[in-house]
């Protein structure tokens, strides 16, 4: 885990803390990879900005705010630690909210433009971005789901991360994190989206009568 010193605490966002996690495959199943794939999730920690304002409180203003600077922070992280954008393949976001805020906190900032069609433009990603949100207690940890940033069909690249920063969120505070990977899980084979043939209720029932012994 890594935490990054800040060059100028960022007050306008409420911003705490930046926090890198890294990992490389090396062996799965005894064998290498064919192909070495990092991961990484870069997690912000801030205030929560709706923090006691009651559910009728519109949260626009504060998405729009927030939004476009931590993107740019997460994403420029996340190429740093990964070999730059072009290595990228697959991406995800998620949010925790503290225990004194609402779910829908959670979300607020990474379901909307001024945060996700960053994230993807940022990392060069067509793909709708695969997501997690949830309210914890500090130091749990949270799966982020990732899938291929311009091919979201190719199953190779369905994959999680896990983060998890130890003293956050704290009650009054989010978490949004930034995730990515440099390629597939390790011995991908499970086939993709484009080539499956085309499977109903009634070609499984006829398969299943088929595998069975006369």
């Amino acid at each position: 885990m890594q935490e990054f010193p800040m060059e100028r605490p960022d007050t306008d966002i409420g911003l705490r803390k930046l926090v890198l996690y890294r990992e490389e495959i090396v062996i799965e199943a005894g064998t290498p990879p064919a192909r070495p794939v990092q991961q990484a999730s870069v997690a912000a920690v801030l205030r929560n900005p709706w923090l006691g304002t009651p559910p009728s409180q519109e949260l626009a203003e504060e998405q729009r705010r927030i939004g476009p600077v931590l993107a740019k922070l997460l994403t420029d992280r996340l190429g740093e630690a990964l070999g730059g954008v072009s290595a990228i393949e697959a991406f995800g976001k998620a949010a925790v909210v503290g225990t004194a805020g609402e779910i829908e906190h959670a979300g607020a900032l990474i379901h909307t433009p001024h945060f996700g069609n960053l994230v993807r433009e940022f990392l060069a990603g067509e793909s709708i971005i695969c997501f997690a949100d949830a309210r914890a207690a500090a130091g749990q940890t949270l799966v982020v789901p990732l899938w291929h940033k311009t091919q979201a069909a190719t199953r190779s690249h369905y994959q999680t991360v896990r983060a998890r920063v130890p003293d956050a969120p704290r009650p009054d505070e989010l978490v949004v994190i930034a995730a990515a990977s440099t390629g597939p899980r390790p011995h991908a084979r499970i086939g993709d989206r484009t080539t499956d043939p085309v499977v109903t209720a009634a070609t499984a029932h006829a398969a299943r009568l088929e595998a069975v012994p006369s």
